[in-house]
């Protein structure tokens, strides 16, 4: 079974990051975040299972999507 990949965007100073959890450095780096967050969906969506988590301006979760062959699917 493929180890799930997690991919985060998130802000860092004026600017939005795509950063996969326990990376060192950033996937991208752009202007606004709807291009992060784009960015980080093509990412995701080219891995077996992978998340991307979208952070508000203060750094709390807003949405989380998962791609690929979830194990653990809701039900219903």
């Amino acid at each position: 079974m493929s180890k799930r990949r997690i991919y985060d965007v998130k802000t860092s100073g004026d600017e939005w990051v795509v950063k996969e959890r326990g990376a060192d450095r950033a996937v991208g780096v752009f202007e606004n975040k709807t291009d992060a967050v784009e960015r980080a969906r093509q990412i995701a969506n080219n891995q077996d299972l992978a998340q991307v988590v979208i952070r508000k301006m203060d750094g709390t979760i807003q949405t989380e999507h998962t791609y690929g062959s979830d194990p653990f699917p809701p039900k219903g």
